[in-house]
């Protein structure tokens, strides 16, 4: 059932991005009624939505999985919990930026054909890293996955500013700066996402041994320190997130620019 899911999910990711491509194409993308504007701006609040919900929702099973006052199991199936519901903000990131991309054209920021290709190709190939490295968890080929999707992020990390500093210096993104201050603060979210990723390895190398040798101090301790030293990340990352989405609407300088125009073409 889930492998039909999954085939589901990137059936429609390819009718979705291959639809709004299109649009971009055919240049009807920015028109108020398109498909490719309404319908990418409802999945990109979408992704929003499904990313920080499960998000805070693995935060609440992290601290029954670190509570010693629950048995083993109980903290076990916690643990199994997180792994599980943690899909779905991983997925919800890795077809942001490709939505985001597509988005941004429909406000005016253009992109040459090589760039929208990378685009619309970035979402669909991140998601079947992610898939794929959560299916075959436990095995090489899942860790080889998930070394490509750390790889993935970092790259990113670096890659977003600089595309950002490259858009803002030939001019692109003078319409609309506020997009340029989302990008950054993707690249921001994604670099402190790696971080705790890494710092949580000890958390679940705890529930390992915590299914294999039953719970010690020394295991209590390991997943408590490793889970404390994420959550700033995490408390951080939602902070963030609600400032995008702050500046999706306010749209910072845009609205300047809009009376700036509107003072000059007054009669008089």
């Amino acid at each position: 059932m889930l492998r039909v899911a999954i085939v589901l999910i990137l059936f429609a990711t390819a009718f979705v991005f291959g639809q709004s491509f299109a649009d971009v194409m055919s240049g009807e993308a920015g028109a108020a009624d398109s498909f490719g504007h309404n319908f990418v701006l409802f999945l990109h609040e979408l992704l929003l939505v499904y990313w920080l919900g499960p998000d805070i929702a693995v935060f609440i099973w992290s601290r029954s999985a670190v509570n010693p006052a629950l048995t083993p199991e109980q903290r076990i199936a916690a643990g199994h919990m997180m792994t599980m519901i943690d899909l779905v903000p991983r997925v919800c990131l890795a077809l942001f930026l490709t939505v985001a991309g597509i988005l941004s054209d429909t406000y005016g920021v253009t992109h040459p054909l090589w760039q929208m290709v990378g685009i619309v190709l970035l979402g669909p190939v991140w998601l079947v890293l992610i898939l794929g490295a959560w299916m075959k968890r436990g095995t090489d080929a899942g860790a080889t996955l998930a070394k490509y999707d750390l790889w993935m992020r970092a790259a990113l990390v670096v890659g977003i500013p600089i595309s950002v500093a490259y858009s803002t210096l030939t001019g692109r993104l003078a319409d609309t700066p506020w997009i340029a201050y989302k990008l950054l603060i993707l690249a921001v979210i994604i670099l402190f996402g790696l971080l705790m990723r890494l710092r949580l390895r000890a958390f679940f190398e705890g529930i390992d041994k915590l299914e294999s040798d039953g719970p010690s101090p020394e295991v209590d301790t390991l997943m408590a320190t490793s889970l404390k030293r994420t959550r700033p990340f995490v408390h951080v990352i939602w902070l963030l997130l609600l400032a995008a989405a702050l500046l999706g609407i306010v749209k910072p300088g845009e609205a300047e620019r809009t009376v700036a125009t509107e003072q000059v073409t007054l009669p008089g």
